[in-house]
Protein backbone atom coordinates (compact mmCIF):
# COMPACT_ATOMS: atom_id res chain seq x y z
CA UNK A 1 0.00 0.00 0.00
CA UNK A 2 1.38 3.54 -0.87
CA UNK A 3 -1.38 5.08 1.65
CA UNK A 4 -3.35 6.33 -1.36
CA UNK A 5 -5.40 3.41 -2.42
CA UNK A 6 -8.68 2.81 -0.62
CA UNK A 7 -8.58 0.70 2.38
CA UNK A 8 -11.54 -1.71 2.51
CA UNK A 9 -13.24 -1.99 5.86
CA UNK A 10 -15.62 -4.47 7.10
CA UNK A 11 -18.68 -2.62 8.63
CA UNK A 12 -18.36 -4.86 11.65
CA UNK A 13 -14.93 -4.53 12.21
CA UNK A 14 -15.52 -1.00 12.99
CA UNK A 15 -16.29 0.25 16.55
CA UNK A 16 -18.55 3.78 17.18
CA UNK A 17 -17.09 6.02 18.90
CA UNK A 18 -17.64 6.35 22.53
CA UNK A 19 -20.17 8.70 23.71
CA UNK A 20 -18.84 12.07 25.32
CA UNK A 21 -19.38 10.36 29.20
CA UNK A 22 -18.78 14.01 30.75
CA UNK A 23 -21.64 15.36 29.19
CA UNK A 24 -24.11 12.81 29.76
CA UNK A 25 -22.95 12.86 33.49
CA UNK A 26 -23.70 16.37 33.63
CA UNK A 27 -26.75 15.93 31.95
CA UNK A 28 -27.99 13.19 34.77
CA UNK A 29 -26.55 15.26 37.52
CA UNK A 30 -29.01 17.96 36.65
CA UNK A 31 -32.46 16.42 38.43
CA UNK A 32 -31.23 14.84 41.52
CA UNK A 33 -29.46 17.53 42.64
CA UNK A 34 -32.72 20.48 41.85
CA UNK A 35 -34.63 17.47 43.43
CA UNK A 36 -32.87 17.33 46.57
CA UNK A 37 -32.10 21.02 46.92
CA UNK A 38 -35.78 21.18 46.51
CA UNK A 39 -36.37 18.32 49.00
CA UNK A 40 -34.51 20.22 51.83
CA UNK A 41 -36.05 23.82 51.51
CA UNK A 42 -39.59 21.92 51.54
CA UNK A 43 -38.54 19.86 54.74
CA UNK A 44 -36.83 22.82 56.31
CA UNK A 45 -40.14 24.82 55.57
CA UNK A 46 -42.30 22.39 56.62
CA UNK A 47 -40.47 21.91 60.19
CA UNK A 48 -40.34 25.75 60.53
CA UNK A 49 -43.85 26.00 59.82
CA UNK A 50 -45.00 22.96 62.75
CA UNK A 51 -42.59 25.35 64.88
CA UNK A 52 -44.05 27.84 64.55
CA UNK A 53 -47.92 26.75 64.77
CA UNK A 54 -47.32 25.52 68.01
CA UNK A 55 -45.14 28.05 69.53
CA UNK A 56 -46.61 30.84 68.36
CA UNK A 57 -50.69 29.74 68.49
CA UNK A 58 -51.17 32.33 71.36
CA UNK A 59 -50.99 35.03 69.22
CA UNK A 60 -48.19 37.11 70.85
CA UNK A 61 -45.30 37.95 68.65
CA UNK A 62 -41.82 37.19 70.34
CA UNK A 63 -38.85 39.83 69.48
CA UNK A 64 -35.64 38.01 68.29
CA UNK A 65 -33.15 40.58 67.27
CA UNK A 66 -33.18 44.10 66.07
CA UNK A 67 -36.62 44.12 63.92
CA UNK A 68 -36.79 40.36 63.62
CA UNK A 69 -39.82 38.79 65.28
CA UNK A 70 -41.55 35.72 64.95
CA UNK A 71 -45.41 36.34 64.69
CA UNK A 72 -47.86 33.73 63.29
CA UNK A 73 -50.16 34.54 60.30
CA UNK A 74 -51.81 32.98 58.01
CA UNK A 75 -51.71 33.91 54.18
CA UNK A 76 -54.63 32.87 51.30
CA UNK A 77 -53.05 34.84 49.06
CA UNK A 78 -49.42 35.14 46.94
CA UNK A 79 -46.62 37.68 48.04
CA UNK A 80 -47.18 40.30 50.12
CA UNK A 81 -50.65 38.99 50.56
CA UNK A 82 -52.14 40.25 48.04
CA UNK A 83 -54.77 38.30 46.17
CA UNK A 84 -56.67 37.32 49.48
CA UNK A 85 -59.02 34.78 48.74
CA UNK A 86 -57.82 33.17 45.31
CA UNK A 87 -55.54 30.42 46.60
CA UNK A 88 -57.12 27.69 44.27
CA UNK A 89 -56.17 29.73 41.17
CA UNK A 90 -52.30 30.41 42.79
CA UNK A 91 -51.82 26.71 44.09
CA UNK A 92 -52.51 25.37 40.37
CA UNK A 93 -50.73 27.88 38.72
CA UNK A 94 -47.72 27.07 41.45
CA UNK A 95 -48.19 23.61 40.33
CA UNK A 96 -48.08 24.21 36.53
CA UNK A 97 -44.39 26.13 37.13
CA UNK A 98 -43.19 23.37 39.44
CA UNK A 99 -43.84 20.95 36.41
CA UNK A 100 -41.79 23.49 33.81
CA UNK A 101 -39.00 23.98 36.53
CA UNK A 102 -39.00 20.22 36.79
CA UNK A 103 -38.16 19.56 33.07
CA UNK A 104 -36.27 22.65 32.62
CA UNK A 105 -33.53 21.31 35.31
CA UNK A 106 -33.77 18.33 33.32
CA UNK A 107 -31.70 19.79 30.15
CA UNK A 108 -29.69 22.21 32.23
CA UNK A 109 -26.17 21.25 32.63
CA UNK A 110 -25.16 24.23 35.14
CA UNK A 111 -24.90 22.70 38.45
CA UNK A 112 -25.47 26.49 39.78
CA UNK A 113 -29.00 27.02 37.93
CA UNK A 114 -29.85 23.63 39.06
CA UNK A 115 -29.01 24.27 42.84
CA UNK A 116 -31.29 27.93 41.80
CA UNK A 117 -34.07 25.70 40.54
CA UNK A 118 -34.09 23.42 43.05
CA UNK A 119 -34.18 26.28 45.63
CA UNK A 120 -37.52 27.79 43.52
CA UNK A 121 -39.08 24.44 42.97
CA UNK A 122 -38.68 23.54 46.63
CA UNK A 123 -40.78 27.20 48.05
CA UNK A 124 -43.04 26.50 45.59
CA UNK A 125 -44.01 23.23 46.79
CA UNK A 126 -43.40 24.29 50.65
CA UNK A 127 -46.04 26.52 50.12
CA UNK A 128 -48.34 24.25 47.47
CA UNK A 129 -48.24 21.71 50.72
CA UNK A 130 -49.77 24.32 52.78
CA UNK A 131 -52.62 25.12 50.18
CA UNK A 132 -52.98 21.23 50.07
CA UNK A 133 -52.94 20.08 53.29
CA UNK A 134 -53.51 23.16 55.72
CA UNK A 135 -57.06 24.37 55.02
CA UNK A 136 -60.97 23.48 54.94
CA UNK A 137 -60.38 22.03 51.23
CA UNK A 138 -58.08 21.13 48.24
CA UNK A 139 -55.89 23.98 47.25
CA UNK A 140 -57.89 26.12 50.28
CA UNK A 141 -55.57 26.01 52.73
CA UNK A 142 -54.00 29.62 54.17
CA UNK A 143 -49.59 29.63 53.85
CA UNK A 144 -48.26 30.00 57.11
CA UNK A 145 -45.31 32.71 57.82
CA UNK A 146 -44.20 33.79 60.71
CA UNK A 147 -40.89 35.56 59.90
CA UNK A 148 -41.43 38.80 60.84
CA UNK A 149 -38.73 41.93 59.54
CA UNK A 150 -41.61 44.45 60.99
CA UNK A 151 -40.45 46.50 57.59
CA UNK A 152 -41.17 43.79 55.44
CA UNK A 153 -44.16 41.45 54.82
CA UNK A 154 -44.10 38.55 56.81
CA UNK A 155 -42.62 35.59 55.33
CA UNK A 156 -41.18 31.91 55.69
CA UNK A 157 -38.97 29.21 54.78
CA UNK A 158 -40.08 29.11 51.40
CA UNK A 159 -40.79 32.28 50.29
CA UNK A 160 -37.04 32.80 51.32
CA UNK A 161 -36.52 29.68 48.71
CA UNK A 162 -38.43 31.18 45.69
CA UNK A 163 -36.47 34.66 46.19
CA UNK A 164 -32.82 33.67 47.12
CA UNK A 165 -33.48 31.11 43.81
CA UNK A 166 -35.23 33.85 41.77
CA UNK A 167 -31.96 36.04 42.50
CA UNK A 168 -29.37 33.38 41.79
CA UNK A 169 -31.06 32.98 38.61
CA UNK A 170 -30.40 36.61 37.54
CA UNK A 171 -26.91 36.86 38.59
CA UNK A 172 -25.93 33.55 36.98
CA UNK A 173 -27.89 35.11 33.39
CA UNK A 174 -25.66 38.47 34.12
CA UNK A 175 -22.49 36.91 34.73
CA UNK A 176 -22.96 34.13 31.93
CA UNK A 177 -23.72 36.30 29.03
CA UNK A 178 -21.24 39.10 29.83
CA UNK A 179 -18.22 39.00 27.11
CA UNK A 180 -14.78 37.74 28.27
CA UNK A 181 -12.15 39.94 28.53
CA UNK A 182 -8.79 39.01 26.76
Amino acid sequence: MTGSEPVDVDPVDVEPAPAAPAASARRRVGLPITLGVAALVVLLDQLTKNWAINALSDGRARHVIWTLQWNLTFNSGMAFSRGQGVGLYIGAVALVVVVMLIVASRKSQDRRSTIALGLIIGGALGNLVDRLFRGSGWLHGHVIDFIDMRWWPVFNVADMGVSIGGVLMVLFALFESRPARS
